[in-house]
């Protein structure tokens, strides 16, 4: 029951999967008192998000802004300069109060060191640009982006929640998330990294088939069918983690590492992803355990449910299969 409650929950809640992604500025100091600015804006439903970039009064263009139309954004690059600096002074995002999207900072030194990287909210709506690095900062904000990407990856978390499902014993779960979490990370590496290249459509198509799999599986379960995924899940989790890893990665791409601080923001993103899916599997066992007591003496039988659970999962899956298909 408490399984069925958390994924009509998702459901109602996510019609697409990594719907916006944040915003990303990011400021090079080319020569004193001059700088090239990337101001990357995203589009949701084919509309550009109403966030504005306003410099500080003392900026003025020695480039005109250049914008570039892609799929998911528009890019907007700008040559400025700035009487005394832009160190100290403050950038407002104009209109992110309104949206709940977040915007990534970056501020890169003349000898192209990173010197900060920030990940500013609504409720901010702007930064005051700092002039010394700052690697906590760098860690922090990499770390929140990991842990709010996968929160809000929901076909990355039905398939944790399909693995719950499939798996019933305690020892073996840890053991199947750990081979989930070993996989995805090391796709995740070496996609970031360079080392390997998958085009993001197949990925993301594949990735829903996978979790349409996985829910056929638990099904056959529960019908009493033995299966290789049932009696080895960790083999399974793990081959199919490689597959999210590359999810994970493009997600990350999509706002950039800082070239000199690479390791520390590539470690600080895999472990706001583990966090974030470590409660969200610590809050479907509690919630499950209290509903379970809460309601056992007006179920029949809880398990019955889970076949319900996971034919939902397969229609979302599948419903997200054909639409990423079409997009190719």
């Amino acid at each position: 029951m408490l399984l069925g409650m958390l994924l009509l929950t998702m459901l109602c809640t996510a019609v697409r999967a990594h719907e916006v992604r944040p915003a990303y500025l990011e400021i090079r100091e080319m020569a004193s008192e001059r700088y090239d600015l990337l101001w990357r804006t995203p589009v949701l439903a084919g509309q550009r998000l109403p966030i504005l970039l306003r410099l500080p009064p003392e900026a003025r263009n020695l480039v005109e802004p250049f914008e570039r139309d892609l799929n998911d954004s528009i890019v907007e690059r700008r040559t400025v300069q700035v009487a005394g600096g832009l160190a100290g002074k403050r950038i407002e995002f104009v209109g992110l109060q309104a949206t709940i999207t977040d915007v990534l900072v970056r501020v890169q030194g003349p000898d192209g060191r990173t010197t900060a990287t920030m990940l500013i909210r609504p409720s901010q709506a702007g930064v005051e640009v700092p002039s010394q690095p700052d690697p906590l900062a760098v860690a922090g904000a990499y770390l929140k982006h990991g842990v709010e990407h996968i929160l809000g990856g929901y076909d990355h978390l039905l398939f944790v929640l399909a693995l719950i499902l499939l798996v019933r014993n305690v020892r073996t779960l840890l053991l199947t998330v750990t081979a989930f979490t070993v996989a995805h990370s090391i796709t995740l590496a070496l996609a970031t990294l360079g080392l390997l290249h998958v085009p993001s459509a197949p990925t993301e198509a594949t990735i829903a088939l996978s979790i349409l799999l996985l829910a056929c599986e638990v099904v056959r379960m529960e019908r009493g069918e033995s299966s290789l995924t049932a009696r080895y899940p960790w083999s399974v989790a793990f081959l199919f983690g490689l597959l999210h890893g590359l999810g994970f990665a493009g997600a990350l791409a999509g706002i950039g590492l800082p070239a000199n601080d690479v390791p520390l923001a590539l470690f600080a993103f895999n472990m706001g992803v583990e966090l974030g899916q470590l409660a969200f599997i610590a809050a479907v066992l509690v919630v499950g355990w209290l509903l379970t007591h809460a309601l056992q003496r007006y179920l029949a039988s809880g398990r019955r449910y889970v076949s319900v659970v996971a034919c939902g999962i397969g229609c979302m899956s599948a419903f997200w299969f054909f639409e990423r298909l079409a997009a190719f």
